[in-house]
């Protein structure tokens, strides 16, 4: 199995660790992470400092760091590392369905039971997160967290930079502009 570290030891970081260990493709060595907490399954190998010298080691980097509030620090740190030359793989839980037909970003996680269906798009640095439903030629942008079980019907764009909520439905066709939020349970009804 290729090796590959993960930036961040926090909640969303263990979830994502679960999704690349059901996946079986990559061998986790250890957490990046500016606070030298204990872990329970990973140790600490470093800081963000240590990016540079780790890439003599290890090819493979995600950012285990989630998008509520904003999404600045997950974006600095993708540039981060593919300015040193990291790969940032798509993780896809064997647990979800990807139509073949679908196109998925580097450094996107696809989380254990979404649905991804045919000509979808879906952009680099994203988190689609557990029980999501994207459907049919939907286009989701660069650095966008589709938060759990939302459901996105056919044809909607959703911007580069935006985050949508738990919980929330968007009828077909819709256009979401770049850098929207939208609350958890939100029923979207027109463009936004």
């Amino acid at each position: 199995m290729n090796k590959i570290i993960i930036i961040s030891s926090g909640g969303h970081a263990r979830s994502c660790v679960d999704v690349i260990e059901t996946e079986k493709k990559y061998q986790i060595i250890g957490y990046i992470d500016k606070n030298n907490k204990k872990t329970k399954d990973y140790p600490i190998i470093g800081k963000d400092k240590d990016l540079i010298k780790l890439k003599k080691k290890f090819s493979n980097v995600f950012i285990g760091i989630g998008q509520i509030k904003n999404n600045l620090t997950r974006k600095r740190l993708f540039n981060k590392c593919k300015k040193i030359g990291y790969n940032l793989p798509v993780i896809k839980s064997p647990n979800s369905y990807i139509s073949k037909k679908s196109e998925i970003g580097e450094g996107t996680i696809i989380m254990h039971g979404a649905f991804i269906g045919p000509n979808v798009k879906i952009g680099k640095n994203c988190i689609i997160n557990n029980h999501s439903h994207i459907e049919h030629d939907c286009i989701i942008g660069d650095n966008t967290h589709i938060s759990t079980r939302v459901t996105i019907n056919g044809a909607v764009k959703v911007g580069n930079d935006s985050f949508v909520g738990s919980g929330t439905i968007i009828k077909e066709n819709i256009v979401i502009k770049k850098k929207s939020i939208i609350t958890f349970g939100s029923l979207i009804k027109k463009n936004y």
